[in-house]
């Protein structure tokens, strides 16, 4: 009986690293696509919002509001994408992405918070804050078993909440 005591907790924190772990496996991915997107490179740009990442990586509401915002006439021009600015940096202007870290904070209310954190600016010569860090949280909740992303939280104005990308599809899809 002691083995199995000794065992069972020790598989019970494997269980709970494993999940912690695969939080961030969507997040990753999108941040993988913006590192490359802004690396400097003529590599063809990767769109985070594509089909197969739409089907895989984010919750069903968020599709549901993704897909009512490409459908306004105020849609990208490229008829692409919704947004005209790289959600994730924030703007329309971002440098290689520099010293990023991926903090899970702990779940509550089904919702996991993967916070990350880059620099966007470094290559900036326009009086940018070349080492001003940006931050980015992704509200990850688990849908049929696996984690996906519901939400992208990025920093407001000085004084302002934090900008959800969900609620900015929402305007768009009303034509705000």
């Amino acid at each position: 009986m002691r083995n199995i005591s000794f065992v069972f907790p020790f598989l019970l924190g494997l269980t709970v690293s494993a999940f912690a772990a695969d939080t961030t496996a969507p997040v990753k991915e999108i941040m993988d696509a913006t590192i490359k997107n802004w690396s400097g490179t003529d590599a063809d740009w990767v769109d985070i919002f594509d089909e197969s990442r739409l089907a895989r990586i984010y919750s069903t509401d968020f599709v549901t509001k993704y897909r009512a915002a490409v459908q306004n006439p105020a849609a990208d021009e490229d008829g692409i994408s919704p947004f005209d600015y790289d959600v994730i940096v924030n703007g329309q202007d971002a440098c290689p992405l520099e010293d990023l870290t991926y903090t899970p904070k702990p779940g509550a209310d089904g919702v996991t918070e993967v916070v990350v954190t880059f620099k966007k600016s470094t290559c900036m010569d326009d009086g940018s804050d070349k080492q001003a860090v940006s931050t980015v949280r992704f509200e990850v909740i688990d849908e049929g078993g696996k984690p996906v992303i519901d939400d992208f939280l990025t920093e407001g104005d000085p004084g302002q909440p934090p900008n959800s990308l969900k609620t900015t599809m929402v305007q768009i899809a009303k034509g705000e």
